[in-house]
């Protein structure tokens, strides 16, 4: 399957996560809220011009900045 990023996901689709590129402090905050490779997550809305994302792993609502999202690698399922 081809991957991309969670930034490109339109709403209402659901992917895996490949890879995280972020850096360190990123990273930590990312991996606390449930951001592991091979959890499925679910992009929920994209707010307007340029806005956060609302992501849904699990039971769990995250909103990320979208170049937070872009630095997560996803599979679409």
């Amino acid at each position: 399957m081809p991957s991309t990023t969670l930034a490109t996901l339109h709403p209402g689709e659901s992917a895996t996560i490949v890879a995280i590129h972020a850096e360190e402090a990123l990273h930590q905050r990312l991996l606390a809220l449930g951001f592991r490779s091979g959890n499925q997550i679910e992009l929920i809305r994209k707010a307007s011009f340029s806005g956060p994302l609302q992501v849904r792993i699990g039971t769990t609502d995250i909103l990320l900045r979208r170049s937070e999202a872009a630095k997560i690698t996803v599979c679409k399922v």
